[in-house]
């Protein structure tokens, strides 16, 4: 699980499967028990959460805003 960077304690990184075929490009968001997971394209939307509650859910889609070019490009990196 390659991980991308981390924020505020958050982790935010990629699963080393991400299916088959592939999904398209969207990253994690793991802060303890809680996870999410958000598209990135065409806007970042939570595509699936447990344990975050939604000011939070706010928060981590205003930090994948902001870090949406760095994950493209490691994406890529990772998964050529």
């Amino acid at each position: 699980m390659p991980v991308v960077f981390r924020y505020n304690g958050v982790r935010y990184f990629f699963y080393s499967n991400e299916g088959n075929p592939r999904e398209p490009v969207h990253i994690h968001a793991q802060l303890g028990d809680a996870e999410a997971k958000f598209w990135l394209r065409p806007d970042v939307t939570v595509a699936d959460s447990y344990g975050f509650d939604r000011r939070t859910l706010g928060e981590l889609i205003g930090v994948v805003l902001q870090n949406r070019d760095l994950i493209e490009r490691r994406w890529h990196e990772y998964f050529g």
